[in-house]
């Protein structure tokens, strides 16, 4: 893997939506284009935290990414580091987050698995990258987020809002002063965020490089790959328990963390003014699962 210095830039804290001016992104993708000997294989696709471009590498389908969030900027340093192990394959790399990496041919396969009637199936790949990511290994980067920093719009929230946010807060609480099996986290692990590599089996993208308890990871799969599925009477404790067998996780402990979890996405998109109901409602069906008070 190639590793150097690039044009792009960290510029925001997690959640932010500006970005460098387009002359300044054009110019950096067009540098990196040369120094990394790429092909266009495509337009950029524009995010609210990067701008990707298919691009070809060597006559391969490779992606080019230049993240312009600082969250983005951790997720393409820590996908670098993991170097194969359960992230997609990073061909190049740069010190301010530019990743060139290897590009699937079926990025929404998993989605449509879980939606095709095998939702089992798709949950347990699910598992199993997960396990790679978790895989102990020396020298985590500084930059790796722990949990208890992720969680600190939650407890506002639930003072704000009120409802099952209570519930959440509370179960992030005691989850958080108990942390055990602490490791490298992707931290958005779900039906998008893993895809096939050919011969080289299913792997992650886009991580969000936290630090903590390996519970926690499992917990957005329960609230995707969409609310029709998500919100299905009895599909969470279905999924509890495959996750629960698969990686070998305590049932009420995973509950725990996908109300915490839940209550966590509620949070965010109530702070951005958007629809929180799945959130919500996921956040919901734990909370009884598990008893807690209303």
């Amino acid at each position: 893997m190639i590793s150097t210095r690039a044009a792009s830039g960290a510029t925001l804290r997690p959640g932010g939506d500006t970005c460098e001016p387009e002359d300044i992104v054009h110019d950096a993708l067009e540098e990196l284009l040369a120094l990394w000997d790429l092909r266009r294989d495509g337009d950029v696709l524009v995010t609210p935290a990067a701008r990707l471009l298919p691009v070809t590498h060597g006559g391969r389908p490779a992606m080019l990414k230049l993240p312009h969030e600082e969250e983005e900027v951790r997720g393409s340093l820590a996908l670098a580091w993991w170097d194969g192990r359960g992230g997609a394959p990073v061909l190049a790399s740069a010190e301010d987050g530019a990743l060139l990496m290897e590009r699937s041919p079926e990025p929404a396969r998993l989605t449509a698995m879980a939606l095709g009637g095998r939702d089992d199936d798709a949950t347990r790949v699910l598992c199993d990258v997960a396990r790679g990511l978790h895989e102990p290994f020396p020298d985590v980067p500084a930059s790796f987020t722990p949990l208890e920093t992720w969680f600190r719009a939650l407890g506002p929230a639930a003072g704000l809002h009120g409802g099952v946010l209570h519930a959440s807060h509370e179960a992030a609480s005691a989850l958080l002063a108990d942390a055990r099996d602490v490791t490298t986290l992707h931290g958005d692990l779900h039906h998008g965020n893993v895809l096939p590599f050919g011969e080289r089996g299913w792997l992650a993208i886009d991580p969000k490089a936290l630090l903590g308890e390996r519970g926690f990871d499992f917990a957005n799969i329960l609230c995707n790959p969409d609310a029709g599925l998500a919100l299905a009477p009895g599909r969470l404790e279905r999924q509890v328990n495959v996750i629960s067998e698969r990686a070998g996780l305590d049932r009420v402990r995973l509950l725990r963390w996908v109300l915490a979890y839940a209550g966590l996405s509620a949070a965010w998109t109530l702070g951005d003014g958007g629809d929180a109901s799945l959130a919500l409602g996921v956040a919901e069906i734990a909370r009884r699962a598990l008893s807690f008070p209303a």
